[in-house]
């Protein structure tokens, strides 16, 4: 397992958990975009600046201490 923020560009991975408080703001908004365990995600481009990676049919930007928070499993 890794966080989403270090996987490269075109790597798909399933998202295996999301760190933080339970019950926590960041955590719920995460939810809320998509982005739950179980999910697989596919990374678009992981440059300077946040995250943009692709879910169902969505894509979104992350901030990368989001995605840090974001623990995937590789496919």
């Amino acid at each position: 397992m890794m966080p989403l923020g270090l996987m490269g560009e075109g790597e798909v991975a399933e998202i295996v958990s999301v760190q933080g408080a339970a019950g926590g703001t960041a955590a719920a908004r995460v939810e809320d975009m998509g982005l739950r365990p179980g999910k697989r995600v596919r990374m678009l481009s992981n440059g300077a600046g946040p995250v943009l990676v692709k879910v169902d049919e969505s894509r979104l930007a992350i901030d990368r201490g989001v995605a840090m928070r974001i623990e995937v499993r590789t496919a």
